[in-house]
């Protein structure tokens, strides 16, 4: 690799990898954190989010909405990312201006009956309108889902998980089995990427994620981590187990948090961006740590 050719974004417009094996790469350690802070760097920026759910929430202003439509985008956050914008957009549409009004004040039937015909890959509108009650009831007994999160919270965790737990058991004590496509539960073992990207999405706040929640530092949060961020990180040399678990979850939060003591995820976004979108190369970036 010639020098210099790394110099500002100088991982876009580059052939575009799909398919790495973790195993054929050696990862220089001391380059590590200097390259993943140039990446965050560069993606750090609104004009890469689109194709992203996470875009709805840049349409609110109010705390209480944007914790509604990012529960809502991130638990339909899987599939074709066109299914997924679609989907969130009809869901949202129904709502109105203020989703956290919409919420406090529907109907149970009404519910029902709006989202009878709904359909995002295997959930179906029985699940959804299931979830919005389970919100519904957790918004009148907690006033929002930042405080029933905060309930569960406790500044001596070492991460978000056991506060996410208490959280979900809230909010599924309501929906009894029909949320199952849309509500896991951590304490089952999954890694509950869409729960940990709604969760990154509401606690950190920098030009791309944008907050809204409080009492919760970024520290505990977790990696949202799905196949493709665990070739990734398996990749840089951040975990070697085949699952992409909780377990396992938790050991690549670990490897960033040695990085990025109090911002572990900080380097979700950009990392997410490479192999996903077709002006970005993650073979380049992978050349760059092995120098």
């Amino acid at each position: 690799m010639s020098p210099g050719r790394f110099k500002g974004p100088s991982f876009l417009n580059w052939r575009k990898i799909s398919n790495i094996n973790p195993a054929t790469f050696y990862m220089n350690p001391s380059k590590k954190p200097v390259e993943l802070e140039r990446l965050y760097k560069t993606f750090n920026s609104r004009k890469w989010v689109h194709p992203d759910p996470l875009e709805y929430l840049y349409g609110y202003a109010e705390p209480a909405d944007m914790e509604i439509v990012g529960f809502i985008a991130s638990s339909l956050a899987y599939g074709r990312v066109a299914q997924i914008l679609k989907s969130v957009g009809m869901v949202l549409r129904k709502m109105g201006p203020s989703p956290s009004d919409f919420i406090k004040n529907a109907v149970d039937s009404r519910l029902h009956e709006l989202f009878a015909g709904f359909r995002h890959r295997f959930t179906t509108g029985e699940e959804l309108s299931a979830m919005l009650l389970g919100i519904k009831r957790v918004l009148e007994r907690y006033g929002s889902l930042n405080r029933c999160m905060l309930e569960g919270y406790r500044s001596e965790h070492d991460n978000i998980i056991p506060a996410l737990s208490f959280f979900m058991k809230e909010l599924t004590a309501f929906c009894g089995n029909s949320c199952n496509s849309l509500m896991p539960l951590p304490e089952r073992g999954s890694a509950c990427k869409r729960l940990h990207l709604f969760l990154r999405w509401m606690i950190r706040r920098d030009n791309v994620d944008p907050g809204g929640w409080s009492g919760i530092p970024a520290s505990r949060l977790v990696i949202p981590l799905d196949t493709h961020m665990h070739r990734i990180c398996g990749s840089i040399g951040f975990s070697n187990r085949n699952s992409a678990d909780i377990k396992t979850a938790l050991e690549i939060t670990e490897a960033f948090r040695l990085v990025s003591p109090d911002d572990p995820v900080k380097f979700d976004f950009a990392l997410t961006r490479l192999g996903i979108r077709s002006d970005t190369d993650l073979e380049g970036f992978l050349d760059l740590l092995k120098e």
